[in-house]
């Protein structure tokens, strides 16, 4: 066995040991008084908003308070992976996803100075590992936000009914929290909980429709606050605003179909290089070899590279049909 897999092994291992033992001592004194705290709450008198309020403790970046400092104070940097963790609705922390991009990072440089005689290769493959807590973060939070997307016509729907039925603008939202399933639901249970314990309508909508990164939220955001400043009909213009999304539903529908053709092609052009040199690799690896060993044929790699990501860039751009 070679220094550099002992040497991965021990820094897992160490890693497994220091978190194991943070766990022990910090983590589960802290989730053993938060379940007495519950406990005692629901044998209380209080209501349950204000027993779920209690229950929530001030969100945090890190339950490392040195990470959590560090992260408050680099908030510009951060702000936009907050946000999409945000979106994602995981349970998980921002520095729990930074401190296990770092992992993988250096997972990912050990691994390549094992596998990749380059140093360029091996910064590559770090960045590769690096980014993979990242990509699934954004993954969840664009199944989170299509979801949403769909579920949210029959929010709006249910919205107008109640308000029909004589119902308050806000009891109608309370109704979307309870009835609508995730995460149209959570999402309207927050915006009906921050009204609720003092945060103005509008700044809470305003705050709904930057959460939720659609054009439909925008919309409904835009026309309930115009409807408070001019009056009307607001059950009217909510049944009008749910029958523009599904008609844009049905467009980007037939606008998916009608470009798969092209999607499909740029899987096949994007993943076509990389594949036939890895074939290459198995049945004649000494022509790749000269292309490692050799400093041009290392020149000619990395311009390869460069153009294949912006070949890969540029279909994706021309398949990518705005609706």
């Amino acid at each position: 066995m070679s220094a550099t897999v002992v040497a991965t092994l021990v820094f897992v291992f160490t890693l497994a040991i220091v978190y194991g033992a943070y766990w022990f001592a910090v983590l589960r004194e802290e989730d053993q008084e938060t379940r007495q705290l519950r406990k005692r709450l629901k044998t209380s008198k209080l209501p349950a908003a204000v027993f779920k309020s209690v229950g929530k403790a001030e969100e945090r970046l890190s339950s490392v308070g040195a990470i959590d400092r560090l992260l408050a104070d680099s908030e510009k940097l951060v702000a936009p992976l907050h946000r999409l963790l945000m979106r994602s609705g995981l349970n998980i922390t921002l520095g729990t996803i930074v401190l296990a991009s770092l992992f993988l990072g250096v997972v990912g440089l050990l691994l390549g100075q094992w596998l990749i005689p380059l140093w360029e290769g091996q910064l590559i493959l770090a960045a590769i590992f690096g980014t993979v807590p990242i990509l699934y973060v954004r993954y969840a939070a664009n199944k989170r936000i299509a979801k949403f997307e769909d579920l949210f016509p029959e929010a709006i729907d249910l919205m107008a009914r109640a308000l029909r039925a004589g119902h308050a603008l806000t009891t109608s939202l309370q109704m979307v929290a309870d009835e609508i399933p995730e995460p149209v639901g959570a999402e309207f249970k927050l915006l009906f909980d921050r009204q609720n314990f003092g945060m103005s309508l509008p700044e809470a909508l305003r705050e709904f429709g930057l959460r939720v990164p659609l054009v439909d939220a925008r919309f409904f955001v835009t026309a309930v606050l115009t409807q408070r400043e001019t009056g009307g009909n607001l059950s009217e213009v909510l049944d009008n605003l749910a029958s523009v999304i599904r008609e844009r539903f049905k467009v980007k529908r037939q606008v998916r179909v009608m470009s798969a053709h092209g999607r499909i092609t740029g899987w096949v052009l994007g993943a076509m290089p990389p594949v036939i040199g890895v074939i290459l690799f198995i049945i004649s690896p000494q022509l790749i070899r000269l292309l490692v060993d050799d400093p041009l044929g290392r020149m000619l790699l990395g311009g390869a590279a460069v153009l294949q990501v912006v070949g890969v860039l540029a279909i994706r751009k021309i398949v990518d049909v705005e609706y």
